[in-house]
């Protein structure tokens, strides 16, 4: 006797739970938000964390006074040049630590020029650098990330930065991963 091959029944499928709760309405497409079926917006942010040695407590407290009078200096300006970060003495009035920090959303361009002013002003020397995150309050493709900045105090000068953007799209690109560089300032 052949073999005879039945068709197969199609499975039932389970209930949708958005469905059973909310049977008067349609399910959103993907990346749109339930109530009123419009792209959901994602917020975008560069997030730091730093120290940077002013030398000593007088030093800190002059680049505290620094900060605060550029801050109002340029409070009315459309772009100002120090901006999207915050500056705490550590320790309090006894430390020589600056504690650089973003504000919610930071500006690492701002810290570059606030750090390059400063080291005119209180004649700092030596390298210092800081590393950031670029992060995104939704998952979207390409907006996480970051990087990090270095700074010749001495020459006030940047001297370098890497993207990991950057780095990433080199080495998968066929670049060897220990040939991708950092780039000079």
């Amino acid at each position: 006797m052949p073999l005879q091959c039945r068709k197969a029944l199609p499975r039932p499928r389970a209930p949708d739970p958005f469905l059973q709760s909310n049977p008067d309405q349609t399910r959103p497409r993907a990346g749109l938000s339930i109530s009123d079926k419009e792209p959901v917006m994602a917020d975008y942010f560069t997030h730091f964390s730093c120290l940077l040695d002013a030398g000593s407590p007088e030093n800190a407290a002059k680049a505290m006074a620094l900060f605060h009078r550029l801050r109002a200096e340029e409070a009315d300006a459309d772009e100002p040049a120090i901006n999207g970060f915050d500056l705490v003495q550590q320790d309090g009035p006894g430390g020589a630590q600056l504690w650089i920090h973003d504000d919610d959303q930071g500006d690492v361009e701002g810290v570059i020029n606030f750090v390059l002013r400063l080291a005119e002003e209180l004649n700092l020397s030596g390298l210092w650098g800081f590393d950031f995150a670029h992060t995104c309050s939704r998952p979207r493709v390409e907006a996480f990330g970051g990087g990090a900045h270095v700074i010749d105090l001495g020459s006030r000068k940047s001297i370098g930065w890497i993207s990991t953007h950057e780095w990433l799209n080199a080495v998968l690109n066929g670049e060897d991963v220990d040939a991708v560089e950092a780039v000079a300032g």
